[in-house]
């Protein structure tokens, strides 16, 4: 019995030492024909050792009406991971997230996604890349990407806003001047190595996809001087925030802008975003008695009073269908300039009724109000005011003091400034110049121009 067991035992060991043969010999054959007669072995060799990475290309440069630079390109490291070359996901999770900083659940779950490349943390600190560097993990690396820095912080958030970690413009400048700042992302060959890591196999040359350069009408000094006067003048009358405008009327620069609270666009990922826009272009609101110059210019437009006529305002209040206008005192009887020297509502009302629904509709338009200021800012709020026909006695009283409409600050501006600019109004304009990269400053057409009034 026992010499019959060792047969079939050595029969059944020769069976499978002919089939492990038999397997070895089909390999070795395989791979012959993959190396030396199908075109397609050395393809898939290199499919699976190399590749490309699309880099998003250096955004160009912001800089203020003097070349100082608003927002700059920075280069910062971020953290890959390449999911085939991970043996243990749970252990190289934990190793990152102890040099990162970070929890390890949130790494983990970045590793456990299908996708073969994968970004783990942008945008990190050079400290936080050297320590996941001394890992030494197969299949973890970081590569350079291009950042948005802003030097100045705060200094024109709104104005400015800000390129997301995609490099793509949000809000502001960032925004409105996109396609020119952007550039063109690279597409670069990458090689990997025995443990996974990235090796860059052809020359990467940030600058020659690099995006445009944009010079603002803004004065940087002038804006930081505006931004600490009005820091003060909010903190003496406890205001919740505040907005100033410096507006050329000559040519529709906009000299600062400032805005208070403002934000740093530096960490717009942990800013809400409400917060990051800029309320004096998007933000409509009823100006009040800052409207009342213009119910005094369409009438002297239109020559419903001159300026020595006398308007009444002795009782210090004044009854019409649906509501009793009141001034805070009685002002007895003014010409019209006194009108607005004590602003009184009553006067207001009462030189907007002289001049008529219709032609005070037209004047108000004429200065740009209802509609947008067609300067591109993004998003920008046309306000709002309704048209004459729609207007009642009491809506008509109103609007004549500047309430029942709205409008943005920019549009107060440059409203303000056809005033002083003759009754010519411009076009609002934040673009001074561009530039392709490397290349010379090509100035900006002149600010659109339109005739509001008379003088």
């Amino acid at each position: 019995m026992r010499s019959a067991d060792l047969g079939r035992s050595g029969l059944r060991l020769r069976v499978a030492c002919t089939s492990l043969l038999g397997c070895l010999a089909f390999l070795a054959v395989r791979a012959a024909q993959l190396a030396m007669i199908d075109p397609r072995g050395p393809e898939l060799a290199r499919k699976q050792n190399s590749g490309t990475l699309r880099l998003a290309a250096a955004r160009g440069l912001i800089v203020d009406r003097s070349g100082a630079e608003l927002a700059v390109t920075v280069s910062a490291p971020s953290v890959y991971a390449i999911r085939a070359a991970i043996a243990d996901v749970e252990e190289t999770a934990r190793a990152i997230a102890r040099a990162l900083g970070s929890d390890t659940a949130s790494v983990r779950k970045r590793l456990e996604t299908k996708s073969p490349f994968i970004y783990v943390k942008r945008w990190i600190r050079p400290e936080q890349a050297d320590a996941v560097l001394a890992l030494e993990l197969p299949g973890v690396g970081f590569i350079p990407e291009p950042r948005r820095a802003f030097p100045h912080r705060e200094l024109a958030g709104p104005v400015l806003g800000f390129a997301n970690i995609d490099g793509e413009g949000t809000r502001g400048i960032e925004q409105k001047e996109d396609s020119w700042l952007r550039g063109k992302a690279q597409l670069i060959t990458v090689e990997r190595d025995a443990h996974g890591q990235l090796l860059v196999s052809s020359g990467l040359d940030p600058r020659s996809a690099a995006g445009g350069d944009v010079a603002l009408t803004l004065d940087a000094t002038l804006q930081a001087e505006i931004d600490e006067a009005l820091a003060e003048v909010i903190a003496v009358t406890g205001a919740r925030r505040g907005t100033v405008v410096s507006l050329d009327p000559r040519n529709g620069d906009i000299l600062a802008l400032s805005e208070l609270p403002s934000f740093d666009p530096n960490q717009f990922r942990t800013t809400p975003f409400p917060a990051t826009r800029s309320r004096a272009f998007l933000d409509a609101m009823e100006p009040g008695s800052v409207l009342k110059p213009f119910v005094v210019a369409a009438a002297l437009q239109h020559g419903a009073v001159s300026t020595h006529d006398a308007i009444d305002c002795e009782k210090g209040f004044f009854r019409i269908r649906g509501k009793t206008l009141r001034d805070r005192k009685p002002f007895g009887v003014v010409d019209v300039a006194g009108v607005l020297r004590v602003s009184s509502n009553i006067g207001a009302a009462k030189i907007g009724f002289a001049v008529g629904r219709e032609a005070h509709f037209d004047t108000l338009r004429s200065f740009g109000f209802g509609s947008t200021t067609g300067s591109g800012f993004p998003e920008e709020s046309a306000g709002l005011l309704r048209n004459w026909q729609k207007w009642r006695e009491v809506d008509h009283a109103t609007i004549s003091y500047g309430q029942g409409i709205g409008v943005t600050t920019v549009q107060v501006a440059a409203a303000m400034a056809a005033l002083a600019n003759g009754g010519v109004w411009l076009q609002p304009r934040l673009v001074a110049a561009r530039r392709v990269a490397g290349g010379s400053w090509e100035a900006t057409p002149p600010s659109p121009r339109r005739r509001a009034v008379r003088t």
